[in-house]
């Protein structure tokens, strides 16, 4: 019998950058002493169920290829389904990823027991929590699925089924036993097999995990859905191939000590990448927000300095958020800008289109940028806003009811933006008639004038 090669490479734990030779920086992310040896066997293997490609295999034409419609299972929750693109696609493998304590394991928690509720087999995996640990919290946030007697609903115990195990292969094996209509892995920085070397949640254990539950997703045709830690810098841990291996890549965001939770799609093989879902963390679990349209508008605030409302477009949805901005005369050499909720870097880029076009004095005073619900926005489009914000905070001038849409260029003039008709349509649905945008100013000059009359 032919001998197994064994190879020895270096991967970094930050970005999963894969070298044959030991490096102190890694070239990839930057980050000092990250490389670990991770040693592998190369074995030739051709097995139906190895995943390598058969020698009686042919190529196919597009004709002789029979295309079948992917069934997909409806959730109770239309956020869900909206990001998803219609629902979980059965084979399909799924990572949900986000902070600590945002709300992950909760959200998939209650998918289950809403599925389980529902008829369908589901099959919960836990590296982290014990099984009484995990009933415990569905008995505190489910309250409206419990008898008289304080207990959950019979078809809802009998149907969610609880494991707590880290090995891989054990995983895999109750996978194909159980036969569910749903499996949550929770997490795969947890999971281990002994035919990797390494720890839990090492590039080589991460790897070969993901590998094997989307293996099993295909082969079984049920799907996986994957709950992944963040790193340092809010991307998924782990190498960079588990995010192609996977099918979809969800994350959840959201500040820790407020409500709102925002679930993104990042990659959808069967539906667009640019979904957002809105939840609200309240006591009894996830909920979804009822008018999402209007949970980033303060109406009691509107009419003060330094207020104002931005048009914002979260894949097809519009969303009309206030932007908040104080500006504070200051004796110190260099005036500080905090900026919370955008980017600072943009944010002085348009101070000094402000400074420079419009001849505000912003040298002397303190700026301070703020976003209203603990929404992070990157939308071009918020330019406007920012500006009028500033300028209605400096000269003591409140801004009732005024809605700017627009990206602002170096050179003081406003441009157009994508989707303007359904921002616009956004904002006189909800009763706003001051709309500021492109279509109307050729500037930001102009924009000045006239609100200053």
């Amino acid at each position: 019998m032919k001998k197994a090669k064994v190879t020895t490479r270096f991967v970094c734990q930050e970005c999963g950058y894969d070298t044959p030779e030991w490096l102190g920086k890694c070239p990839e992310c930057g980050t000092w002493n990250s490389l670990k040896e991770f040693r592998t066997e190369n074995r030739e293997r051709r097995t139906e169920n190895s995943g390598v490609i058969l020698n009686n295999a042919k190529p196919q034409t597009l004709r002789e290829i029979v295309s079948t419609e992917r069934s997909r299972i409806q959730t109770e929750y239309e956020e869900l389904n909206t990001v998803l693109g219609g629902g979980l696609v059965a084979g399909s493998a799924t990572i949900i990823a986000g902070d600590p304590g945002v709300g992950k394991s909760t959200l998939l928690l209650q998918l289950a027991l809403s599925l389980a509720e529902n008829s369908k087999k589901v099959l919960y995996v836990s590296g982290e929590e014990s099984v009484e640990q995990i009933k415990m919290r569905a008995e505190r946030i489910m309250s409206e699925r419990r008898t008289e007697n304080g207990e959950l609903r019979t078809d809802v115990q009998d149907n969610l089924l609880l494991i707590s195990m880290t090995d891989t292969d054990a995983i895999v094996a109750q996978i194909e036993d159980v036969k569910p209509d749903l499996v949550i892995i929770d997490s795969i920085q947890t999971i281990e097999s002994q035919n990797v070397s390494g720890l839990s949640g090492s590039v080589g254990q991460v790897r070969y995990g993901a590998l094997q539950f989307v293996r099993t997703a295909k082969q079984q045709n049920v799907p996986v859905i994957i709950v992944g830690h963040v790193t340092k810098d809010g991307m998924v841990a782990g190498p960079m191939v588990l995010s192609h291996m996977v099918d979809t890549v969800l994350f959840l965001e959201g500040e820790k000590f407020a409500k709102t939770r925002i679930l993104r799609s990042l990659k959808n093989r069967f539906g667009p990448v640019d979904e957002v879902g809105i939840f609200l963390m309240e006591e009894e679990g996830m909920i979804e927000a009822k008018n999402p349209e209007q949970l980033f508008i303060t109406n009691d605030k509107l009419d003060v300095p330094g207020s104002v409302l931005v048009a914002t477009l979260e894949g097809s949805r519009a969303f009309l958020v206030e932007l908040q901005a104080l500006t504070v005369s200051t004796r110190l050499p260099m005036p500080r800008r905090v900026v919370s909720g955008v980017d600072s870097r943009r944010v002085e880029l348009l101070l000094a289109v402000l400074q420079k076009h419009c001849r505000l004095p912003l040298d002397t005073v303190d700026v301070f940028v703020n976003v209203a619900g603990g929404l992070r926005l990157s939308d071009p489009a918020i330019d406007l806003g920012i500006c009028l914000a500033v300028y209605s905070s400096l000269t003591n001038h409140p801004l009732q009811k005024t809605v700017g849409i627009g990206e602002v260029g170096l050179l003081g003039e406003l441009r157009m933006v994508a989707g303007i008709e359904k921002r616009t349509r956004e904002a006189e649905k909800l009763g706003f008639k001051q709309i500021i945008t492109a279509k109307k100013y050729k500037s930001l000059t102009d924009v000045i004038k006239s609100i200053s009359k």
